[in-house]
C-alpha cells in the first residue's frame, strides 16, 4: 500500500458524501486547543512528564466529520509530537459513529519522512473505529479501535530509533464501556473502562512479533481505568473556560495518572 493517509481520508469522505447529497446543511469549521497537565490517551502516557498543547481544527457536514489533531509537549526530555488526521460519519440521530484515523508520531530533531508509505517502514498507523455515543435517556457508550495498517507493533530489543523497522501488522484492539452523568452543581461526569484485546506474543506468532510490545502494552487486559469531572468556569458575562481532571489507571502496567486541563 504506498498511498497516503490523507488521500485514503480523502476518498472515503468523497465515498460517504454521495450519502448525504441533497440534505440542506450548510459546512461548519470549527478550531480549538487544550491544554493539559499530561498527554494520556487510553491508559498511557505520551510526550514524557510535561505539560501538553492539542490544537485541533475540523470540518462537518451532515454528519461527516474531517479534522486534524496534534499534540505537542511543552517540555520535559522526550518532546514527543503527534499529528493526525481523521474522517468521521455519525448516523442515528447522532448515537453511531465510524471514524478512520491515521496517527503519526513526528520525531523531535529526527530526518522522519511524513511521506513513507512502505508498510514495513512507515510511521503512519490506520485504526478504524466504531462507535456507540449515547444520549440523555442511554447515557452508555461503547467503543471497538481496530489498527489495520501500519505501525502496529514496537519490538523490544530494536529500540526507538528503529521504532516503525518490522514485518506483519498485530491488529491491536482496544475496547472502552462508559457512563456519563450530569450533576446538580452543573458537573459533568463520566467514568470508562478500556482494554486492551490483543496479547502481543499470540497475536500473530508468525510475523515475528514473539517477544514484542503492543500498541496498548505487553498484555491483554484492562489498561484504562477511572473518570473524568468536567464544568464550565465563568470568567466574565461573555466568556466561560471549560476545564477537567481525570483520574485515570492502568491495571496492566499498574500506572496512575491525575489529570488537569481546559479548552480554548
Amino acid at each position: 500500500m504506498k498511498r497516503s493517509g490523507a488521500f485514503l481520508l480523502l476518498l472515503l469522505f468523497v465515498g460517504i458524501n454521495s450519502y448525504s447529497f441533497g440534505q440542506k446543511e450548510n459546512p461548519k469549521l470549527d478550531f480549538s486547543a487544550d491544554v493539559m497537565s499530561r498527554y494520556i490517551w487510553r491508559g498511557s502516557q505520551f510526550g514524557g512528564n510535561s505539560p501538553s498543547l492539542q490544537p485541533s481544527v475540523n470540518l462537518s457536514w451532515n454528519g461527516l466529520e474531517l479534522g486534524a489533531w496534534g499534540a505537542y509537549s511543552l517540555g520535559g526530555t522526550n518532546n514527543a509530537q503527534e499529528f493526525d488526521l481523521y474522517l468521521g460519519y455519525t448516523f442515528l440521530k447522532d448515537l453511531m459513529s465510524i471514524t478512520l484515523t491515521d496517527y503519526y508520531f513526528p520525531i523531535e530533531g529526527a530526518n522522519y519522512d511524513y511521506f513513507e508509505f512502505n508498510h514495513n517502514k512507515t510511521g503512519h498507523v490506520l485504526e478504524g473505529t466504531i462507535g456507540f455515543n449515547g444520549n440523555e435517556k442511554i447515557p452508555f457508550g461503547f467503543l471497538l479501535a481496530v489498527n489495520f495498517w501500519g505501525a502496529d507493533a514496537a519490538s523490544i530489543s530494536e529500540g526507538s530509533s528503529n521504532i516503525n523497522q518490522k514485518t506483519g501488522i498485530q491488529y491491536s484492539t482496544y475496547a472502552e464501556i462508559s457512563y456519563s452523568h450530569s450533576m446538580s452543581n452543573d458537573v459533568d461526569f463520566n467514568t470508562f473502562i478500556g482494554f486492551n484485546l490483543t496479547d502481543p506474543k499470540t497475536a500473530n506468532p508468525n510475523s515475528g512479533f514473539n517477544g514484542e510490545s503492543g500498541y496498548y502494552g505487553s498484555k491483554a487486559g484492562i489498561v484504562n481505568l477511572g473518570c473524568t469531572l468536567t464544568k464550565n468556569v465563568e470568567i466574565n458575562d461573555k466568556f466561560s473556560l471549560p476545564v477537567s481532571a481525570s483520574i485515570i489507571t492502568n491495571p496492566v502496567d499498574k500506572k496512575i495518572f491525575f489529570v488537569f486541563g481546559f479548552s480554548l
